[in-house]
């Protein structure tokens, strides 16, 4: 395979690669207030927590869980400390 065929291939999977992970918010470089503003505004984001971590979080009301799961209380880090949010997650003490 001709070197020049694997430098466009290598760039092009990170370029892909690079686009992705852009997609996400980053919560360490948001304040708390602007994602919460930002899940208010989109009902619910997956959001980056870590450099490996994400998740996906909610307004507190509304549906946008699915059955049996309801909003419950997250925190994550932000540039001003840790924020409260919520994700998905099954009720404690749910009975099956």
């Amino acid at each position: 395979m001709p070197i020049r065929r694997i430098v466009t291939m290598t760039a092009a999977i990170l370029l892909a690669a690079t686009s992705l992970a852009e997609a996400r918010p980053d919560t360490r470089t948001m304040s708390c207030e602007q994602l919460q503003q930002l899940i208010q505004s989109r009902r619910a984001v997956v959001l980056t927590t870590g450099p490996n971590t994400y998740d996906r979080y909610v307004r507190q009301f509304g549906n946008e869980c699915d059955w049996p799961d309801v909003p419950m209380s997250a925190y994550v880090p932000t540039r001003d400390g840790r924020c409260p949010l919520y994700r998905c997650d099954e009720p404690v003490g749910r009975i099956p």
